[in-house]
């Protein structure tokens, strides 16, 4: 039973985050509106770029200038992550440089969604 039950925590560990319900279409007029200041999808701006944000390590994108503290990170980014990152960008990684929040859990799925398609 032992095994089995490991077996089982090790699926859990290493599948895949769900993709979060979000309306991709709205996250792109969401970014348009609200990221689009400080980001892009392809060229490093304020922020760095968001093309292949998913399933890269924080603080990662070459010729970026990150804080100390992302450069340090070692947080990968994907669903669950990326909404606890917008949500409060302070509170998941200290230090950081993102005056940013999106209050809104709707408005964080919708975004994820649609940064999700930015391969």
């Amino acid at each position: 039973m032992r095994c089995v039950a490991g077996v089982a925590l090790l699926l859990v560990a290493f599948a895949p985050v769900a993709r979060a319900a979000g309306d991709g279409e709205r996250g792109r007029e969401l970014y348009e509106t609200r990221c689009i200041a400080c980001h892009s999808i392809d060229a490093n701006r304020i922020g760095p770029r968001h093309r292949g944000l998913i399933g890269r390590r924080a603080g990662s994108v070459a010729g970026f200038d990150y804080s100390p503290a992302l450069r340090a990170a070692e947080l990968v980014w994907n669903d669950a992550t990326l909404d606890r990152w917008l949500a409060d960008p302070e509170a998941t990684i200290p230090g950081q440089k993102m005056n940013y929040r999106v209050a809104d859990a709707r408005d964080r799925a919708d975004l994820i969604a649609y940064l999700a398609t930015a391969r």
